[in-house]
C-alpha cells in the first residue's frame, strides 16, 4: 500500500449473513469481496473484450491481447474523438452484458436489497489508457450521475489483474445517509463531476485487485479511480449497478452507455439496443427491463448544469481543463445555444 491508502476490509466472512452484509454497508458504504466471481470466467471475458480492442487498433502490434499492452499513440477517453468507435464494439459483446447478471453478484445484491433485484441495463466498461492521468475519474458519488433511487449499488470489478499502479478503484469509507449528496464541481475525467477530497473522513482505501474480485458500494459512497501510471497497459473494468425492482429509475439508465461521436467530435445521438443485440446468439437478456414494476423518472440536470456553468467561468479565466471541456462541447453541439456560447468563449468574444 502507499502512504495515502489503507487496505480494503474483506467481507468474504459475511457472505452467508445478509444482516451482517447490510450492517457493514450501512457503516462503511462498501463491501470488498475477494474472488466473488470465477477468475476463469473473468479472464474469458477479458479475452473477448481485448480482442475487440486489438481489432480497433488500441493495442500495440504483435502483442498478446491478454497482456493489454496499449498503443499509447491511440490514447483517448470517453469524451474524445474515436473512443466510441471501439467502445461500442466492446459494448455489443453478449458476454459483456451477461457479466452483469452472473449469479454470484445477483445473490449478493439480493441480500443487500432484501427483495427483488433489478440490474441496470446500462452496463459500463471502463477502458483507461496509460499516460493520460489528467482524465482519471475524479472523486465523486454515483448518485449525481445515476439518480433514481438512493438505494442503488455499484459492483466494480477488474477484468484481469489490477494492481494499484494500473489505476484500480478507491473508496472513502463512510456511512451513507438517505440524502447526503456532497457538493460536486467541474472536473475532467468520466462524468465530469468531482467532490472535494479534503473531507473530514478516514483515509481512502484500495488494494491490488485480482481477477474475480469485486468492490460493491452505495450510490452515496465517495470513490475515485487511481491514476494509471503504468508505461503501456490498459486498465479494463466493469461498472454494473443494481436496485430494487420496485424503486424508481432515471430514464437515461435504460439506454446504452455513451452517445455516438462523429469523426469531428459531433454528438450523433445514442446507439440503439437493436444495434447492441444484432450479433447475440440468444435473446434471454434482450429488453428484459421492459417488464420491471418500478416507475421511470426524468434525470435532474442540476448537477451537470452547475458543473458546466463552473466550466464556463473557469474557461473565461483561462483554465486549460475548462477550455478543453468547452472545446468538446463546441465540437459535439456546434449549433446548440451552449455550443455557440462555448465557441464565443474560446474565441475570446465578450
Amino acid at each position: 500500500m502507499t502512504a495515502t491508502l489503507q487496505p480494503l476490509r474483506v467481507s468474504n466472512d459475511a457472505l452467508d449473513d445478509a444482516d451482517e452484509l447490510r450492517a457493514r454497508m450501512g457503516a462503511e458504504g462498501y463491501l470488498f469481496i475477494e474472488r466473488l466471481f470465477d477468475p476463469d470466467a473473468v479472464l474469458a471475458l477479458r479475452r473477448e473484450m481485448l480482442h475487440v480492442m486489438q481489432a480497433g487498433g488500441w493495442l500495440a502490434a504483435g502483442t498478446d491481447p491478454m497482456d493489454g499492452v496499449a498503443d499509447v499513440s491511440r490514447r483517448c477517453s470517453e469524451n474524445d474523438i474515436g473512443y466510441t468507435d471501439v467502445y461500442h464494439e466492446v459494448y455489443k459483446l453478449q458476454a459483456f452484458h451477461e457479466a452483469g447478471h452472473w449469479p454470484e453478484v445477483l445473490g449478493l445484491m439480493q441480500q443487500l436489497i432484501d427483495g427483488p433485484v433489478f440490474p441496470h441495463p446500462i452496463k459500463i466498461a471502463r477502458l483507461w489508457f496509460p499516460q493520460y492521468t489528467d482524465h482519471t475519474t475524479p472523486a465523486h458519488q454515483d448518485y449525481v450521475h445515476n439518480q433514481g433511487a438512493y438505494e442503488t449499488f455499484t459492483c466494480w470489478a477488474p477484468v484481469g489483474e489490477c494492481p494499484l499502479e494500473l489505476g484500480g478503484l478507491a473508496v472513502l469509507p463512510c456511512s451513507p445517509k438517505t440524502t447526503d449528496v456532497i457538493d460536486h464541481h467541474f472536473s475532467l475525467g468520466a462524468g465530469g463531476l468531482s467532490l472535494e477530497e479534503s473531507l473530514d473522513r478516514p483515509e481512502w482505501r484500495s488494494t491490488n485487485y485480482e481477477p474475480g474480485d469485486a468492490l460493491v458500494f452505495h450510490s452515496l459512497t465517495p470513490h475515485k479511480a487511481l491514476p494509471n501510471v503504468t508505461e503501456n497497459r490498459l486498465r479494463v473494468s466493469l461498472d454494473n449497478r443494481y436496485q430494487s425492482t420496485h424503486a424508481p429509475i432515471a430514464e437515461g439508465l435504460l439506454r446504452p452507455h455513451l452517445n455516438k461521436m462523429g469523426s469531428d467530435g459531433e454528438d450523433l445521438g445514442p446507439m440503439s439496443w437493436d444495434e447492441v443485440y444484432a450479433g447475440w446468439t440468444d435473446d434471454r437478456l434482450q429488453y428484459y427491463w421492459r417488464d420491471r414494476e418500478g416507475p421511470t423518472v426524468p434525470k435532474d440536470q442540476r448537477y451537470a448544469d452547475a458543473a458546466l456553468e463552473e466550466a464556463f467561468e473557469l474557461a473565461r479565466q483561462g483554465d486549460p481543463a475548462a477550455r478543453l471541456r468547452l472545446e468538446r462541447l463546441r465540437r459535439r453541439e456546434p449549433n446548440s445555444a451552449r455550443g455557440l456560447e462555448a465557441a464565443a468563449v474560446l474565441d475570446g468574444a465578450s
